[in-house]
């Protein structure tokens, strides 16, 4: 008699299908992404299309040498550079982290204030400050799986971009061109957005946050011994993989459908720049048209997804910039510890957080704002790609699990690829 084995639990399932790779996807298209994305569209229309096609290799490469380089050290990525490298490239590089997490966060935090006074008549000021308490106290005294479970809901959102594209008219042979054939011009601002698009896709924070995950994740599983050594398979390093490309390739998605909305909905109409919130919001009109009141309906869709998205994307920011800070000086680090066990964790998260905050009341829009931190981030990479592809291409820190010859090429390429669009952009202006 063949013996019964139960089905899965719906609970095991998920948990097995929404990794670290597929949450750092999800969490990519924060309000940053969002914001460059609509800007990209609106201003260039679908020439640029061809971005989303090309960032997908580049990304799956990057996130999955991170995500590699925590599974088999079963250390955060500072914490290799101080053990490998030492202090006069790990000081630097913590420092980047930092400064560019710190930006981004303020950004966002404007972002959701914006976004809010889009359909409620708010101060700016108090909306701020509200998410910014709200945010540290959720952060440090929830667990983030159980914070981040509740508010990936609100991510559902971004569905609005795909559904918007089959309510558009759009020239599709134009649109599938644009996606696979280049467009460059040398001038200030394609390149300008060019490093804004990959600075907000192949981001600083996601390094630091997938490799410091897939340690949460290895811990979970038992697979990390009381010495801090980590024990994979290659059926493990399998399952990242794909949970990896996966991960990158739903983000990817996303951008592409964002840029497309932006073209068809804004920069067809003549709205080549995006000044506000209200101006983004208006790449969504199509989808709720058949509506008494389009325009107020589609601020609603559209705060609620930055607000949303961005509750979820500053914890991850100061996060990442507090797994770098913490490992670099041998501090407890993770956000399921308490307070009283990580005090130096969570200060550094308080401190960015609050540095964030006093960003937005030195007179940048802060839907602007977004755009630019996405070029600081773009340039940030650079360095820190350089030390990501050393790190996971070194037989003595990889073992048998350092890159092969197809992961390197792509991690190096995006070295040259975000290095030099970082270089044009400064040499033209």
């Amino acid at each position: 008699m063949t013996e019964h084995v139960p089905a899965p639990a719906p609970k095991k399932i998920i948990q097995k299908v929404f990794g670290p790779g597929l949450v750092t996807g999800a969490a990519d298209d924060d309000p940053s992404g969002i914001a460059t994305y609509s800007q990209t569209g609106a201003q260039f229309g679908y020439s640029l299309l061809w971005t989303a096609l090309f960032m997908l290799p580049l990304m799956i490469a990057v996130q999955e040498a991170c995500a590699r380089i925590g599974a088999v050290t079963g250390k955060g990525i500072s914490a290799v550079v101080r053990d490998h490298y030492g202090k006069w490239v790990l000081y630097p590089m913590v420092i980047l982290i930092i400064v560019a997490n710190t930006i981004n966060i303020g950004a966002d935090i404007g972002a959701m204030a914006a976004a809010v006074q889009l359909v409620l008549p708010v101060s700016f000021v108090v909306t701020t400050l509200l998410f910014t308490v709200l945010i540290l106290v959720l952060e440090i005294f929830t667990s983030y799986r159980i914070y981040s479970r509740i508010l990936r809901w609100l991510a559902i959102t971004l569905l609005a971009y795909p559904l918007t594209l089959f309510i558009v008219h759009l020239p599709w042979m134009t649109v599938l061109e644009a996606t696979f054939i280049p467009h460059i011009s040398l001038s200030f601002q394609t390149l300008f957005i060019i490093t804004a698009v990959l600075g907000t896709t192949v981001s600083p924070y996601m390094f630091f946050w997938e490799a410091a995950q897939e340690i949460e994740e290895e811990k979970a599983r038992g697979l990390i011994d009381e010495d801090g050594r980590s024990h994979v398979s290659r059926r493990y390093m399998k399952s990242l993989q794909t949970d990896n490309a996966a991960g990158m390739v739903v983000s990817e998605i996303a951008t592409w459908c964002i840029i497309v909305v932006g073209a068809a909905a804004l920069h067809a109409h003549g709205i080549t720049d995006i000044h506000t919130s209200a101006d983004a919001a208006k790449a969504l009109e199509p989808l709720v048209q058949t509506f008494p009141h389009a325009g107020y309906l589609a601020k609603v869709l559209f705060a609620v997804g930055i607000v949303g998205l961005g509750l979820v994307a500053v914890p991850v920011l100061s996060g990442s910039a507090s797994y770098a800070v913490s490992e670099a000086f041998s501090w407890n680090a993770g956000l399921n510890l308490k307070f009283k066990n990580a005090h130096g964790f969570y200060g550094v998260i308080t401190i960015a957080t609050l540095i964030g905050l006093l960003i937005n009341f030195v007179g940048i829009d802060p839907f602007q704002a977004l755009v630019i931190t996405a070029v600081i981030n773009g340039v940030v990479a650079v360095p820190l790609l350089f030390i990501i592809a050393r790190i996971a291409g070194n037989k003595k820190i990889m073992g048998p699990y350092k890159s092969g010859p197809l992961s390197s090429f792509f991690v190096w390429l995006t070295f040259i690829a975000m290095g030099a669009s970082a270089i044009a952009m400064l040499v033209t202006l």
